[in-house]
């Protein structure tokens, strides 16, 4: 069902006749008959009462009336943006929590006011599950953090973030040592910044008691802060979500606390709306 005989269908209703049609659209009535008739056979339904030289549409005629209205109203706005050039559609992206909470703000501003036309959906989750959803194609592309595999993946790098350790106002903790037995907060596990702090746990040869696995970093931050336990999160996050003034930040080994943040997306997929993500990070990233 071409476009072309959707015009023809259309124009039939809007003017009553085969004649009328065809003057509106300067085409010989032969040809306008055919297309109809064409038409009806191919879906297999009458789509006009015919009433001497008058048509009315069927049921069937009015409700594929509708659908043609529309798939041709679509192809004009399709036509109009790509010869203007404008980007549209919908953007789902991926974000780990801690970049959504600090980073995304100005980064989202800006290429709203460029691409207005383009409706960005956020989906939120742990490094591992959002590598996950890029490999199935659930999402153009994701923000995640070191470490991870990059098997399958291209990425671009786009924000460095720097860790502490944070522990409760009059906690007396002050290195790693002290950190035997503790509890340790963090996000469930596929979570790049608890991986980092297990890992960095087990060189210095300390054993937690036990992990208290929360969803939020202001959850995790109250917490900490009741003395619950201790956590580790990117600096940025403690002034983006105001928990500063309820716990006390340490600071990691240099190897520890310096941790990459990645866009990445699957080999070889290219898209003018994933070209328009890197290009606005890349804009960011020089302006900064």
């Amino acid at each position: 069902m071409d476009l072309d005989s959707l015009q023809i269908f259309k124009a039939v209703v809007d003017y009553g006749s085969i004649t009328n049609a065809a003057a509106q659209l300067h085409r010989v009535q032969s040809n306008i008959t055919t297309r109809v008739k064409n038409l009806e056979e191919r879906l297999g339904v009458a789509l006009f009462h015919r009433q001497g030289g008058k048509l009315t549409p069927s049921d069937e005629g009015l409700l594929l009336y509708q659908y043609a209205e529309k798939l041709l109203r679509l192809s004009i706005e399709a036509e109009t943006a790509l010869k203007r050039g404008t980007l549209q559609g919908v953007l789902r992206i991926g974000t780990l929590e801690s970049t959504a909470a600090a980073r995304l703000a100005p980064l989202l501003s800006s290429y709203h006011e460029r691409f207005p036309d383009v409706q960005i959906e956020l989906v939120s989750g742990s490094t591992d599950a959002l590598i996950a959803q890029v490999h199935r194609g659930d999402i153009e592309a994701a923000f995640i953090s070191d470490p991870f595999t990059v098997a399958g993946l291209d990425c671009q790098e786009v924000f460095v973030e720097e860790l502490v350790l944070v522990v409760a106002k009059n906690s007396p903790i002050a290195n790693a040592r002290a950190l035997q037995g503790a509890t340790i907060i963090a996000f469930s596990r596929g979570c790049s910044f608890r991986r980092i702090l297990e890992s960095w746990l087990q060189t210095c040869e300390i054993v937690p008691t036990r992990v208290l696995e929360l969803a939020s970093y202001h959850a995790i931050a109250v917490c900490v802060a009741a003395g619950t336990g201790v956590a580790i999160m990117p600096q940025s996050v403690l002034k983006a979500v105001n928990v500063e003034s309820l716990v006390r930040s340490l600071p990691l080994p240099p190897k520890v606390a310096r941790v990459r943040t990645h866009l990445v997306w699957r080999n070889g997929h290219e898209s003018r709306v994933l070209q328009s993500v890197r290009d606005e990070l890349a804009w960011h990233r020089r302006a900064s």
